[in-house]
């Protein structure tokens, strides 16, 4: 994939990607927004910087580092603020953690400051259905949804009778911050 060059006239896009399976395909989202032309940042939960995802191939395609840690004092801002983000895929823990307001992880304190300053955020969950089913996820995707974000369907993995799993709408994500709904 080829690197794109930052341009200052582009909208600036974060991209916040959290432990699923399913991340290993984060580039299919990421050329989607490059093609409806975003300039894209990516942030990752440590968790799904563990191998969930091909994070050198995602560099070069964003032209960008990955962000996973918080920078050091006086260090430059790697990214632009955002215009956007997305959550995709969204787990169990990051719902419940962003919103309960604990910014223990980059990824998380991200989506917390995102929300304070009215920045749009779209969210494709990718919960199983036993977790998706606990009151506390229950409440969190109420209090986020009160707090203006916007949410695709749910997305659990499960396979199909044939053995076949469904496709992951990546691009529903965009559709959400363009008010397609």
């Amino acid at each position: 994939m080829s690197e794109q060059a930052p341009n200052a006239d582009r909208r600036f896009l974060y991209v916040v990607v959290c432990a699923a399976g399913i991340a290993a395909d984060v580039s299919k989202l990421i050329t989607a927004a490059q093609e409806r032309d975003w300039e894209v940042g990516v942030i990752a939960t440590p968790a799904a910087m563990g191998g969930f995802f091909d994070t050198e191939a995602v560099q070069a395609q964003t032209g960008r580092p990955i962000r996973s840690a918080w920078r050091r004092p006086g260090d430059p801002r790697p990214f632009p603020p955002p215009d956007a983000v997305v959550v995709a895929p969204a787990t169990f823990n990051t719902v419940n953690k962003w919103a309960a307001g604990m910014a223990d992880t980059l990824a998380v304190a991200t989506l917390c400051e995102a929300s304070g300053l009215g920045v749009p955020v779209a969210v494709l969950p990718c919960v199983a259905d036993a977790l998706a089913a606990h009151p506390a996820y229950r409440e969190s995707l109420a209090r986020l949804r009160g707090m203006g974000v916007r949410f695709g369907e749910p997305y659990a993995g499960q396979p199909a009778q044939d053995g076949a799993r469904p496709e992951f709408a990546w691009e529903r994500a965009l559709d959400l911050l363009d008010g397609r709904q």
